[in-house]
C-alpha cells in the first residue's frame, strides 16, 4: 500500500543543533501508526515539521515530507493553509489551552467548518452539533454556547476531536491526547479515537511516551530516541519480539495489568550511553562539533 505520509531521512537543527537525525517512517491510508519515545526524543518536533509550524531557530537541514505525493516542505504557503484543518489536522497535547478562552465553543467549532468546507452559518451550526453529538457530548447546544473555561478537561479534548475530525481530514497528528487527562478520561477518549479513526479511515499518527497506551490504539510502531527511529514493526510483533535494545528496556519499565506483582526495570545506563554514543557518531558524520 502506499504511504499517505512518507517522512524519509529527515533532518533538522534547532539553534544549529541536531534534533532529527536521518529519520524516516510511513503512515498508511486509514491506519494507526504509533511514534514512541522519551520527551525530547523529538516527536513534537516531527509533527511540527508535517504542519510547518517549527518554532524559531528551527530548520529543516534534509530529507523529505510527503503527504499524498504531494511535498510539504517545499510546499507554498497558500496551499499549506489549504490542506491545514481540510486535508491534516491536530489533535493537541493540552485540552486545556488550545482553544481561545475569550470565544464561544460553537463560534470556533462554526469558524472551521465555514473555513474549509465553505458553509453558509445556519448549516455550519448543524453540521457543529452533529460533531458534538458525535464525540458522544451530552446537550450539544448547550455546550456550543459555553465558553472553554466552563467546560471539563474531557469535554474540551472532544471538542478538540471533533474539530480535527470535522472536514474528515486524510491525515491527523495526535500529540499525546490524553497526557493532561486522568486515566478513567483517558481510556474514553481513545475509544472515541479508534472509533472515529475506522468510521472515517484517516491515517493517523498518534504520537506518545506511553507503550501501554499505543498497544491498544496502533497497527504500527516507530520508537525513537534522540532525533532517529531505533526500529519499526506491526504493533504486535515488536511488542512480542523487540530486536533493540532501547525498545526491550522500555518494555521492561512498563507496568502490565496483568502481571501487578512483576518487577519494573529502569533503563540502564548502558543502553542509555550506547544510544548517546550512536549519536554523537551520527554527529560527528554530519559535520556537527
Amino acid at each position: 500500500m502506499k504511504p499517505l505520509l512518507e517522512v524519509r531521512d529527515l533532518c533538522m537543527t534547532l539553534a544549529g543543533r541536531p534534533v532529527l537525525r536521518g529519520l524516516s517512517l510511513a503512515v498508511e491510508e486509514g491506519r494507526v501508526h504509533g511514534l514512541v519515545g522519551e520527551s525530547g526524543a523529538g516527536k513534537t518536533m516531527l509533527s511540527r515539521v508535517v504542519l510547518g509550524t517549527l518554532p524559531q531557530g528551527a530548520r529543516v537541514v534534509g530529507g523529505s515530507v510527503r503527504l499524498g505525493g504531494e511535498d510539504l516542505l517545499g510546499m507554498a504557503e497558500p496551499r499549506r493553509r489549504q490542506l491545514l484543518g481540510r486535508h491534516l489536522a491536530l489533535i493537541p497535547q493540552n485540552p486545556m489551552t488550545a482553544l481561545n478562552p475569550v470565544l464561544r465553543v460553537g463560534a470556533q467549532v462554526v469558524d472551521v467548518l465555514q473555513m474549509h468546507l465553505g458553509l453558509r452559518a445556519e448549516a455550519a451550526r448543524a453540521r457543529a452539533l452533529e460533531l458534538l453529538e458525535s464525540v458522544h457530548l451530552r446537550e450539544p447546544d448547550r455546550v456550543l454556547r459555553r465558553y472553554p473555561h466552563e467546560l471539563s478537561g474531557g469535554m474540551r479534548q472532544r471538542i478538540l476531536i471533533a474539530v480535527a475530525f470535522a472536514c474528515e481530514p486524510r491525515l491527523i497528528l495526535a500529540d499525546e491526547p490524553t497526557t493532561a487527562l486522568d486515566v478513567t478520561v483517558q481510556r474514553q477518549i481513545l475509544r472515541l479515537i479508534q472509533e472515529l479513526q475506522q468510521r472515517f479511515r484517516t491515517g493517523l499518527l498518534f504520537i506518545s511516551h506511553d507503550l501501554g497506551v499505543v498497544s491498544k490504539i496502533c497497527d504500527r510502531v516507530t520508537i525513537l530516541h534522540g532525533g532517529t527511529v531505533l526500529e519499526s514493526g506491526a504493533t504486535e510483533e515488536l511488542y512480542r519480539s523487540p530486536r533493540h535494545a532501547y525498545t526491550r528496556a522500555l518494555l521492561a519499565a512498563t507496568p502490565r495489568h496483568d502481571r501487578p506483582a512483576e518487577a519494573l526495570h529502569p533503563v540502564s545506563p548502558a543502553v542509555i550511553d550506547a544510544l548517546k554514543a550512536r549519536h554523537q557518531a551520527w554527529d560527528r558524520e554530519h559535520g556537527f562539533p
